[in-house]
């Protein structure tokens, strides 16, 4: 009988010596890994109790390779295809287009790379190129892009503030840029949550386990999200500076107080203190109830003017702020419980 993966087989442990015991491979799966004797295998004791065996250079060996043939898909959709092979973890992608689309295509190719981190382009010709992912899955810290997006959402809304006290407006010319490397840094990290995914050997290496992974693709997604929403206020305030508000005032003392949280709940991404994670989240509830009162006050009775209209729109991404911002410090409780769960058979 063949294996191959997703087969099952039962194996009888042997005991040679009278103080070893052994349990064959498949013959089929050690031709696979083209492994020869005395080749290392790495023995992974797992939580649940399973063994999981591993070709020491089981990761070098391998590259996931894509090609596209720009004429057999849909027009105007090799950006979109560039980039679900991205996300979902490849090392190399062949590009073919037709010639008389050349330039079209290339225009495409350059989007994706403006796009993402990582890939360059290592050849091309008048019909094709050809892209490979110089960076590691493994080499490059979750947290360290997750980082990254929080210095530039944070110092967004910093500049934010500043303009609506008065500062020279001249400081959110640069807004849509900020908001662009947090989107491709959210690329990057989905891109290695899908290698570690698929691969226990990335998540070993990135030092976090699989369900960690995907909760910090939450994080990640929670900060982008609030990055949306603070170019929308940055746009709305480039647009209409409005200068001289008070930070003791909706909608500015809610911003700063969404500044403390988030602050403090990205302190927690490496503490998880279960209360000021609590705090932080009772903090932007409040923030949430405040704006919520103060919008109400806007739209009683009588139709907004320009000036509180403005208003009204930074109030509204405030609260979403806020409610993300939230949601970020309910990961942080998830990944807390993650860490302190036991696992241990059931008693009788």
């Amino acid at each position: 009988m063949s294996y191959g993966p997703g087969d099952t087989d039962v194996r009888k442990v042997q005991l040679t010596g009278g103080s070893t015991y052994t349990l064959s491979l498949p013959k089929p799966w050690v031709d696979e890994m083209s492994l020869s004797p005395r080749d290392g295998v790495r023995v992974d004791w797992r939580p649940s109790g399973a063994l999981r065996l591993t070709p020491i250079d089981l990761l070098d060996k391998q590259e996931k390779r894509v090609h596209i043939d720009a004429g057999k898909i849909p027009n105007d959709s090799l950006h979109d295809h560039l980039m679900g092979v991205y996300l979902s973890g490849a090392d190399r992608i062949k590009v073919r287009f037709p010639v008389v689309k050349e330039r079209t295509y290339r225009k495409e190719i350059r989007r994706f790379l403006r796009n993402t981190r990582g890939f360059e382009i290592m050849d091309e010709s008048e019909s094709g190129a050809e892209l490979i992912c110089l960076i590691s899955a493994a080499e490059m810290p979750l947290s360290a892009s997750i980082n990254r997006m929080y210095l530039q959402l944070s110092s967004l809304v910093r500049d934010i503030v500043s303009v609506l006290e008065g500062d020279d407006v001249e400081l959110l010319s640069d807004a849509e840029e900020r908001e662009s490397e947090v989107d491709a840094l959210l690329y990057l990290v989905e891109r290695q949550v899908c290698v570690a995914l698929d691969s226990h050997l990335v998540a070993t290496s990135l030092k976090i386990g699989r369900n960690q992974a995907v909760e910090h693709s939450n994080l990640a997604r929670s900060l982008e999200r609030m990055m949306d929403h603070a170019l929308q206020m940055a746009l709305l305030t480039r647009l209409t500076p409005k200068a001289g508000m008070k930070s003791s005032e909706p909608p500015l003392n809610q911003i700063i107080l969404w500044q403390k949280a988030i602050k403090q709940l990205m302190i927690n991404i490496r503490k998880r203190d279960s209360y000021e994670i609590e705090e932080s989240r009772m903090s932007l509830k409040q923030a949430q109830n405040e704006i919520s009162e103060y919008e109400e006050t806007l739209l009683e009775n009588r139709k907004l003017s320009g000036e509180e209209l403005f208003f009204f729109r930074i109030s509204e991404s405030v609260r979403r702020l806020c409610a993300y911002a939230r949601d970020f410090g309910e990961v942080l409780l998830n990944l807390k419980m993650y860490d302190e769960m036991i696992v241990g058979s059931t008693s009788n």
